[in-house]
């Protein structure tokens, strides 16, 4: 299917067009179109940060596994010990972790422990050695020092049969601690989800090259790639396409050959030498093509083959707020995630917006802090071109201004998309 393209050269600096696709409604397209992968590989625990879980992980013993203390101290029997008066007792031994004392504790006795260390049977409290006055081969516990509380007791931390993490959930390194706890030394991933992407345009020059009157380097390329790599994606980089039909041919026929994804920039409008879209329509299907968003609005969305395509737009703010909003999600879900995204939050202007106009959703550029009393505060990082990248490197948020909206005022609250956990 493909969307009506009533209007020329869809910009990512246009105000309202009515035939632009409402954002809801071209991620609702998005997530109707792909689907995750489903191959599945074992690797190592210690190799596993950022994967996708393909199978769920449960414990199959308690953890801990026996009682342990929870301080250094004395272990004893809680009959032993008194709320009111010091207790003088025998010290009979000692456990370490990894050291446990082999007998049972007998009435009067108490042994040294250390955290972390096996209980010995027959005791039920620890007194920690703050609270605890050494004698020789005897210990006084003062009034009220042994403590319950102070033992791990099993299954406290994870109980025998408990789903530990679910299938799509990606690996922090934390839960790479836990996986090993459970001693399992490897886990069941997803593939990696391999991306193809390339910039187009014969003014672009790599780095390192004579930069001659009217070229620009490309910087698109290192972005998307910066933005691939946090995402754990196989990267295939094909570099820069020239504007002709013939070379965006042979890229996207390379592309879909080895690639679940293609991701290009620049080329998505309707210009003599934006050859991008309409090559998706010889070669594949064009699901849509504008977006009623600001920066960003000529994105490209639809198949070339049997992989996904994602035609981005030149302008170098426009490429990191589509891909933010629009490519991330998607292959976050295509490699086998279930996770929310991150919830929006809301914080005060520090000073009006007041270059925003009805009929379009607008990301700009913020600053998010703390005001002296705690409220989260919000600015913008000043000139808001879909050309100025600095503004993406000085801001820490995207200000979400919505559709309707005609400006805002110092003082209003307004929502806030975090970088923290997305960029």
């Amino acid at each position: 299917m493909t969307q009506e393209s009533v209007n020329p050269d869809p910009s990512c600096e246009d105000d309202y067009d009515p035939h632009s696709m409402p954002v809801h409604i071209a991620r609702a397209r998005i997530d109707e179109t792909i689907s995750p992968v489903n191959t599945v590989e074992r690797i190592a625990v210690r190799n596993a940060l950022g994967r996708v879980l393909a199978q769920p992980v449960s414990a199959t013993f308690d953890v801990p596994p026996h009682r342990n203390s929870a301080r250094d101290g004395y272990a004893l029997k809680l009959e032993d010990a008194s709320p009111d008066d010091a207790k003088r007792l025998k010290v009979v031994g000692s456990s370490f972790a990894g050291h446990p004392y082999g007998k049972a504790l007998q009435s009067g006795e108490t042994i040294r422990i250390m955290t972390g260390a096996a209980m010995p049977e027959g005791a039920d409290a620890v007194a920690m050695q703050e609270h605890v006055e050494a004698d020789g081969e005897e210990i006084l516990v003062a009034p009220g020092a042994a403590r319950a509380s102070h033992i791990r007791h099993p299954g406290e931390d994870l109980k025998t049969g408990t789903q530990v993490f679910s299938e799509g959930r990606v690996l922090t390194p934390a839960d790479l601690g836990v996986i090993a706890s459970l001693g399992h030394a490897e886990v069941s991933v997803y593939r990696r989800l391999r991306v193809a992407f390339f910039s187009t345009g014969d003014e672009l020059k790599s780095v390192g090259e004579t930069l001659g009157h009217g070229n620009i380097y490309d910087s698109n390329r290192y972005t998307v790639h910066g933005m691939l790599s946090r995402l754990g994606c196989e990267l295939i980089d094909m570099g820069v396409v020239a504007d002709s039909a013939d070379a965006v041919r042979d890229a996207f026929e390379t592309a879909a050959a080895a690639a679940d994804v293609i991701i290009s920039t620049g080329g998505v409008s309707v210009g003599d030498a934006d050859f991008v879209t309409g090559m998706l329509e010889e070669l594949g299907t064009v699901n849509f093509w504008k977006i009623a968003m600001k920066p960003g609005r000529p994105l490209t969305f639809g198949k070339v083959r049997q992989a996904t395509f994602f035609g981005l737009p030149g302008n170098p703010v426009s490429v990191m707020v589509t891909f933010y909003q629009f490519v991330q999600p998607a292959l976050k879900r295509m490699s086998g995630s279930t996770e929310p995204e991150r919830p929006r939050i809301r914080a005060k202007l520090t000073a009006d917006i007041t270059n925003k106009q009805p009929g379009r959703l607008e990301y700009q550029r913020g600053v998010l802090t703390n005001d002296k009393t705690g409220d989260l505060v919000v600015s913008n990082t000043g000139a808001q071109g879909s050309h100025v990248l600095n503004s993406m490197s000085a801001a820490n948020c995207f200000i979400v201004l919505p559709l309707e909206s005609a400006g805002h005022s110092a003082g209003e609250w307004v929502e806030v998309q975090s970088f923290d956990g997305m960029v």
